[in-house]
């Protein structure tokens, strides 16, 4: 069974990264409680790179924005499916008015993915 792994990429305003690690906070406890093996929420650093394509253009942020890079491991695209499912549900109790004040969630960028090199067995 190959690893899976759901990945983000979220522009958000930099006065807002406090808020947004206290989210991502509760979504890490939230994901972590229903099975996901792994989970990460990282924000922009080095973005000034002088190859490829660096994330501030791939996200056209502004000025006063940065990015979240973010990614959650599974055992497999099933174990995903299930730990989602699970997840979703329970956000469907919470209160998540605010995470919009946060997340443009037409600008938050998700995917899965199958693990193509890890040196996790």
């Amino acid at each position: 069974m190959s690893r899976y792994v759901d990945g983000y990429v979220i522009p958000i305003a930099k006065k807002n990264v406090k808020n947004y690690k206290k989210m991502a906070t509760i979504g890490m406890k939230t994901w972590m409680k229903h099975g996901a093996l792994d989970y990460y929420e990282c924000v922009g650093d080095k973005m000034d790179v002088p190859y490829g394509l660096p994330f501030p253009k791939l996200c056209k942020l502004k000025k006063d924005e940065t990015v979240i890079f973010a990614f959650i491991v599974y055992k497999s695209k099933a174990h995903s499916i299930q730990v989602n499912k699970k997840v979703h549900k329970e956000f469907e109790s919470m209160d998540l008015k605010n995470m919009e004040k946060i997340v443009s969630m037409k600008r938050f960028s998700v995917g899965g993915f199958k693990v193509l090199v890890s040196n996790k067995k």
